[in-house]
């Protein structure tokens, strides 16, 4: 008798613990929203870390337009002007940058790590829903893996012609899109082609949009930018 109870026991022991591992929602996404997990994450692994592109990479050229009214949303969703991704992104860039200005040339940032909660805000605005993230899911901008961006000339500033501008949702914003004046389509496929050689990836439907191919090991975040 006892040890049949104590066979019970066990097993009800065993189910418990491995009921207490699952979440109620296995589905669901993990968002790291509090600055105290996600300086836990640094102290467990210091590449996790948000740092300012800016202050890594002096030169760089920034044009955040999402801390003004000259985005697709056509008004201002950030409160600060600043720009921040991962660690390892960063330091790439910084390569990517350092190769660029060989030819005379540099990056202009119009985006990059972004928080969840804009994601969500894009979605519900966007009357075309396949040039933003959907919030099942989060962009590599939420996991501050994602640089939009352009090139320019460093001698007078000015941006290279490209097929569209920045955030058009037309035909013509697709990296593969070859019906274009010679100028444009030569600039695009620089900056892919100096993009993907230190490891990021163009967006099909974007030419501005890149992803760093290591974002898969990192969060989504909803850390705002005065946290960072």
């Amino acid at each position: 008798m006892i040890r049949r109870l104590l066979v019970i026991f066990l097993f009800l022991f065993i189910c418990a613990l491995s009921l207490s591992g699952q979440t109620a929602n296995p589905g669901e996404l993990r968002i790291v929203d509090s600055y105290a997990d996600y300086f836990s994450g640094i102290k467990a692994d210091s590449s996790t870390r948000l740092v300012e592109i800016i202050k890594y990479i002096p030169d760089i050229k920034l044009d955040i337009r999402y801390a003004t009214r000259n985005n697709f949303t056509g008004q201002a969703v950030y409160t600060e002007a600043r720009a921040f991704a991962r660690l390892p992104v960063v330091i790439t860039l910084a390569a990517v940058q350092q190769e660029l200005k060989e030819k005379g040339l540099g990056l202009k940032i119009y985006d990059a790590y972004r928080p969840y909660s804009v994601t969500v805000k894009f979605f519900e605005i966007a009357t075309d829903k396949s040039f933003v993230a959907s919030p099942k899911t989060g962009s590599r901008h939420n996991r501050g893996c994602a640089i939009d961006m352009t090139l320019i000339k460093l001698k007078t500033g000015k941006e290279l012609k490209m097929p569209t501008p920045y955030d058009s949702f037309a035909p013509e914003a697709s990296a593969k899109f070859n019906d274009l004046p010679k100028r444009a389509r030569v600039n695009r496929n620089t900056l892919i082609q100096v993009m993907e050689a230190h490891g990021f990836k163009v967006l099909n439907n974007e030419w501005w949009h890149f992803d760093f191919n290591g974002w898969k090991d990192f969060d989504l975040m909803n850390i705002p930018f005065n946290k960072l």
